[in-house]
């Protein structure tokens, strides 16, 4: 069946801060100017912000500028941080607080608000609307369209209704065509489009590698005797060890609820390790279980970052579109933030095509206004100024690698006349298993820890199950002929949602299992599998996680 067609001025890919950041600021200009413009947004989940997940806190910088009103307009920024606390686990005892006069600025939360990143992102898809954009949830954004000439045309949407052998069922219903002048991928973290965009248009091809971690994160229910609304805990160390790094993070949200979580960096060596299982037994370490014990979990789920920085930032331009926000590893890691600057990358993005646009641009073009926009903007600055954290901490560990981001931080405000490098890439890390001890974790207790699946039922997660499956091989062969002897087949234990197994048939023979209808989307498949065999798709539109409140 032939796909119908759609033209829009502009097409943004991803319902999230960045994507629609840019599509309220098109908007905003074209109703000022009296301009008329077509701008629609494509969202992969069942609605905006059902995907959505982070910490978080957010820094309203970007906000402030987009909507100067937001407060009247009823954003949901309704707790501002009113304490930061940070700590290194010695142990699973013991911890040292640290004094805030040793804390790196960036991570200070003054002026700050513990914010629903998804509900953040559901009220700026009601401005959005308001503005004119219009939204389309529910559908994948499943292929980048060229020009004859190779720039970008737009997107083609996921067919409905396929089954899981390719035939085409009842429910049938091909994808759309949506052709625009300009197209903004905003798929977040790991997009399934922006990796081809990637490559179509080498646009890292001066940067240097790109780094990610997997974050997990739930929402408790807590005693209102323990809840200190306002309160910010972040820490690291202890469970993570060996080479393995990452951090801990706990928010004091409104309605005596708190969000608790670990990003683990995605650069580890150990094979063994299970970021899920490291969190779960982190809970029990009494600086978190002073808040947690006698609460409730309610809610859980997983999202990879991209914390490369400014170091690992692509060409965000190429001719017909441009990517924002996580995309293209916009999150500031010094600040452990990425929400104002995917918005202000969406923003600063918007200000180019609409110009574009408004000068009489038909598409197809290379936006170089954009970059020079990007360069002389405050995200480029806050941006460049932490360029060293990551490395430093990859370089030097936690203790070396945080007094000197104390030192470049605090003393140098970022402005140190050296540039630390690190371009090995995380999946390229992993050694063999033959190196390591098998980490015997604790069983979950049900109370402050708890399995995988019991987590995934807490995340919503959907897909209708007679579809092909969204996680692909390249060779079907690796996960047990080169995987499994050499690495103890990683997937069983990285993935934070039990997709991957191994499993013995009733011959008695391994077989390499996928669970597809368990994903949360979180990509760390796709990142971490030493032999980058895994390819994560996107599945049919409206499946995946249904995130409440997170």
């Amino acid at each position: 069946m032939e796909r119908e067609s759609m033209e829009f001025d502009v097409v943004v890919v991803g319902a999230g801060p960045a994507g629609l950041s840019a599509a309220c600021r098109l908007m905003q200009m074209a109703n000022e100017q009296e301009q008329e413009l077509t701008v629609c947004v494509v969202e992969k989940g069942s609605e905006v912000g059902a995907h959505i997940l982070s910490g978080a806190v957010v820094e309203s910088r970007a906000l402030d500028e987009l909507f100067p009103n937001w407060k009247e307009l009823g954003a949901p920024l309704n707790t501002p941080v009113t304490r930061d606390e940070l700590y290194l686990l010695k142990d699973n005892e013991k911890a040292t607080k640290l004094p805030s006069a040793l804390i790196p600025k960036t991570m200070h939360n003054h002026g700050n608000y513990i914010v629903s990143l998804g509900n953040l992102t559901r009220w700026l898809g009601e401005q959005a609307e308001q503005l004119g954009v219009e939204i389309f949830p529910g559908f994948t954004a499943a292929e980048i369209l060229l020009n004859e000439d190779g720039s970008v045309k737009g997107i083609a949407t996921g067919d409905m209704g396929v089954a899981e052998d390719g035939s085409e069922k009842d429910s049938y219903m091909p994808g759309m065509e949506l052709h625009a002048k300009y197209t903004l991928f905003a798929e977040g973290c790991r997009g399934h489009l922006g990796k081809q965009l990637y490559q179509t248009f080498q646009l890292d091809k001066n940067a240097d590698a790109q780094h990610y971690g997997i974050g997990i994160k739930e929402l408790w229910d807590i005693d209102p005797a323990k809840h200190e609304e306002g309160l910010v805990v972040h820490g690291s160390g202890w469970p993570l060890e060996g080479g393995t790094s990452g951090g801990f993070f706990l928010y004091h949200a409104e309605n005596n609820q708190v969000v608790v979580g670990l990003i683990v960096d995605l650069n580890y060596a150990n094979p063994y390790v299970s970021p899920f299982d490291e969190f779960q037994r982190m809970k029990h370490h009494p600086v978190l279980k002073q808040y947690l014990a006698g609460g409730k979990r309610v809610s859980y789920g997983a999202r990879a970052i991209a914390k490369g920085g400014f170091n690992a930032l692509p060409e965000m331009t190429f001719p017909g579109g441009l990517l924002i926000g996580c995309n293209a590893g916009t999150l500031n890691f010094a600040k452990i933030k990425g929400t104002h600057t995917a918005m202000k990358s969406g923003m600063i993005a918007a200000e180019s095509v609409f110009e574009a646009i408004k000068g009489g641009c038909t598409g197809g073009k290379k936006l170089d206004s954009f970059d020079s926009a990007f360069k002389d903007s405050w995200l480029y600055e806050e941006l460049y100024r932490s360029r060293n954290f990551g490395p430093a901490m990859h370089k030097f560990g936690p203790y070396l690698g945080g007094a000197f981001n104390f030192i470049d931080q605090n003393l140098f405000g970022g402005k140190l006349p050296i540039t630390l490098r690190d371009n090995h890439e995380d999946y390229a890390q992993m050694r063999p298993a033959s190196e390591f001890s098998e980490i015997t974790y604790p069983k979950p207790d049900g109370v402050l820890s708890f399995d995988k699946l019991s987590s995934v039922f807490l995340s919503n997660t959907n897909h209708e199950e007679d579809q092909p499956c969204h996680l692909t091989l390249k060779d079907s062969s690796i996960p047990l002929g080169k995987n499994l002897p050499l690495y103890a087949e990683p997937a069983q234990r990285y993935c934070p949602a039990g997709v991957y197994e191994i499993v013995e048939t009733e011959a008695g023979e391994a077989k390499f299992q996928i669970n597809s209808q368990n994903c949360v989307h979180c990509k760390t498949c796709d990142i971490k599998d030493p032999s980058q065999n895994i390819i994560w798709i996107t599945p049919e539109g409206g499946g995946g996680p249904n995130y409440p409140n997170m």
